[in-house]
């Protein structure tokens, strides 16, 4: 599961509002990959773009939460690419097709239980660049708020993966690029970027 637009200033830099309540969208699990990858850039977009994420992983079933029991659900946190053809999510008018690609879900390197969610700060870099940096307390939704939201409108199982939204800087992967996604505590997921050859 992922949300949408859940930092103000991503949601500005695109035009858009933020949502009144979680905006969901969903990935599919041949999207996942994991650090040393290969994200594949579909010759169908003409822009792809990285969006450095913290990604929860959910450890016991979860079934309408309160946002206070909401901890107890989660069995840690990693690192997250959302991968995006925004091209096709701008035409398309929703975001299964832009987000969904094979290899649009890199996560990794490790899952980290016991961190405390205020102390995560999400970076991104391309090719050793910085090109996002942000807190986790500056979510409009809180991860709390996000698994508690869920939890009410599906039940949570042991592994699944909610990817908590992305912060300011999202830009274009070229091919031979190398992204990275780096959280405070958790490590940092690298993956290079190539043209698909389909």
């Amino acid at each position: 599961m992922a949300v949408g637009r859940n930092y103000v200033e991503h949601a500005r830099e695109l035009g858009n509002e933020v949502p009144a309540q979680p905006l969901l969208f969903f990935k599919p699990p041949s999207a996942l990959i994991g650090t040393g990858d290969t994200i594949r850039l579909p010759r169908v977009s003409q822009r792809v773009e990285f969006e450095g994420e913290i990604g929860v992983v959910i450890g016991r079933r979860a079934h309408r939460l309160s946002q206070e029991a909401a901890a107890g659900a989660i069995a840690g946190f990693t690192c997250l690419n959302d991968v995006t053809c925004r091209d096709l999510q701008k035409t398309d008018g929703q975001w299964g097709r832009a987000k969904g690609f094979d290899t649009f879900c890199p996560a990794g390197p490790a899952v980290r239980p016991g961190l405390d969610w205020r102390s995560l700060e999400v970076i991104c870099r391309v090719n050793g660049a910085e090109r996002q940096r942000a807190r986790a307390t500056e979510m409009h939704f809180s991860i709390p708020e996000l698994v508690s939201f869920l939890s009410r409108i599906m039940t949570l199982e042991p592994g699944d993966l909610i990817a908590t939204g992305t912060p300011a800087g999202t830009g274009p992967l070229q091919d031979g690029d190398t992204v990275e996604v780096e959280i405070s505590g958790v490590g940092t997921l690298s993956n290079p970027v190539r043209l698909d050859g389909q």
